[in-house]
């Protein structure tokens, strides 16, 4: 027992000074290292069961929610906007930043790619064209003309077609996740996927809220 208590301990000093080693000088990680220290944490903790269905769905909605987030920063970008639009724009993208990191994590761990082949060859950055996202099967995503339009658009007009196109969005995501829920096997994939259910449809019935008020 003494003996198995030393080496747990020796075990533990040395992940210790490798965790400082792994710190700058000021004793904080680089966002590189927080980055990469998220993404083994989160592959990690994946369950390793998984089917075709949980690859889909994350490596589909990975694109969908990173296009969400593009959507956001756009109306971020933009000035003497409602800010009950600026709010929804800020919660919408702090909610699928992580949830894209998830679902590389859980990509990570079945040791699947982030994207399938048919992706990896119409991305151009973050964006997806119209047609390459249809024939992906994923459900809601804008095409590089809907995205100019949003990027041109000012004060309501922005915020009507933001909403607009977002509603679309979302109905689009709920239905990836619903898909999910009923042919995943994944517990943490089918987890998340309830999860954008829930928080998707609400944030749904708030923008038609916000939609009639403008």
């Amino acid at each position: 027992m003494k003996r198995q208590l030393t080496v747990s301990a020796a075990a533990l000093a040395t992940v210790l000074a490798l965790a400082g080693c792994a710190t700058g000088e000021s004793g904080t990680q680089s966002p590189e290292q927080t980055s990469a220290a998220t993404s083994a944490t989160s592959a990690a903790e994946v369950s390793a069961e998984h089917n075709d269905a949980d690859t889909m769905f994350a490596q589909m909605m990975i694109p969908h929610h990173q296009q969400a987030v593009q959507m956001s920063e756009i109306m971020l970008s933009k000035e003497d906007l409602d800010p009950k639009i600026t709010d929804l724009a800020t919660k919408i993208k702090e909610a699928q930043g992580p949830e894209i990191e998830r679902m590389t994590g859980m990509l990570q761990a079945w040791g699947q790619p982030s994207m399938m082949p048919s992706q990896s060859a119409g991305m151009d950055g973050h964006e997806l064209p119209g047609m390459a996202s249809e024939e992906a099967g994923m459900e809601g995503m804008m095409s590089e003309e809907d995205l100019a339009q949003l990027e041109a658009a000012q004060s309501t007009e922005a915020a009507k077609l933001f909403l607009t196109q977002m509603i679309a969005h979302h109905e689009g995501a709920v239905k990836m996740a619903e898909q999910e829920m009923e042919q995943g096997s994944n517990p943490q994939a089918v987890e998340l996927a309830r999860t954008i259910v829930t928080d998707q449809e609400g944030e749904i019935t708030e923008m038609r809220d916000l939609l009639k008020a403008l």
